[in-house]
């Protein structure tokens, strides 16, 4: 195809938006810190191998991969890391895997980490969430309030860990 009929300046090649950067602190663990490293150094690589193609007439992988490393650069650069070992170890704060029992007796593990490597799946909750704001400041033995929109939910701290 002649380069003639091909758009190089319309709205099709403009940069995509930039993904929502959270309001919250950028609280990180050490884990999640170098999570956030390997995904920028993947999209850096993905970004170089859609420049090398032969045929680039569609622009949007590549938009989309600057729009993801921009993001990556800005979660990197504003980055705080807190070592979860530096932490009380009788007291939940961020980076604790918390043990807790709900009041039928169900047993549930939760780790208090960064926003980017929260995972509802394996436990991982960001701090701001209710869940988190519940936890941290409780001792083993403490029974907190999850307000939740399906209700509250009274849990007891059993085990605080950290690392």
């Amino acid at each position: 195809m002649s380069r003639a009929f091909v758009k190089e300046d319309g709205p099709d090649n403009a940069p995509l938006p930039d993904l929502p950067v959270s309001p919250h602190p950028n609280f990180v663990t050490p884990r999640g810190l170098r999570a956030l490293q390997e995904r920028l150094a993947a999209r850096r690589e993905d970004l170089a191998r859609l420049r090398a193609r032969g045929d680039r007439l569609d622009t949007l992988p590549e938009r989309a991969a600057e729009r993801d490393i921009r993001y990556l650069e800005e979660r990197l650069r504003s980055a705080i890391v807190v070592d979860p070992a530096s932490q009380p170890p009788d007291e939940v704060a961020f980076g604790a895997r918390v043990r807790v029992v709900d009041e039928a007796g169900r047993e549930q593990v939760f780790e208090i980490t960064g926003e980017d490597e929260a995972d509802a799946a394996q436990g991982r909750i960001a701090p701001h969430s209710p869940l988190a704001q519940a936890l941290i400041g409780a001792r083993r033995g403490d029974v907190v309030e999850w307000r939740r929109p399906a209700g509250t939910l009274s849990l007891e701290v059993v085990g605080i860990g950290y690392g």
